[in-house]
């Protein structure tokens, strides 16, 4: 074809058939991907999804550690350490010494409340 010597109807005629080759191809290949995305989707809520991937949020854990100081600071073991544990574990003392459990007392965490 020599695009040159076409006329303008000619050129304008062969534009649209172009364009509306495009146009099923392209609606073609976007439902083959909605399709393998759909797959996809199902495969990752039927519960195949990969076993040791990190998870989300979890949920509450008593608190392990409290500081003799001022018995409302706590410390689950999750994070970071406090900066009252960590100035005392700096100081000499041992993790030990701050534990929940050696005193006898247990704490209770209020449980998650589901939204509906």
């Amino acid at each position: 074809m020599n695009l040159k010597s076409m006329s303008i109807d000619k050129l304008s005629k062969l534009r649209s058939q172009i364009d509306a080759a495009l146009s099923s191809k392209v609606v073609e290949a976007r439902r083959a991907v909605q399709g393998q995305l759909g797959k996809l989707d199902r495969l990752s809520t039927s519960g195949l999804r990969l076993k040791g991937t990190r998870g989300g949020v979890r949920g509450p854990v008593a608190p392990k550690y409290r500081n003799p100081a001022n018995p409302g600071e706590m410390w689950a073991g999750r994070g970071l350490k406090p900066r009252w544990l960590a100035a005392a574990l700096k100081s000499g003392k041992k993790l030990e010494h701050f534990s929940i459990a050696a005193s006898g007392k247990k704490i209770q965490v209020p449980k998650k409340t589901r939204k509906k």
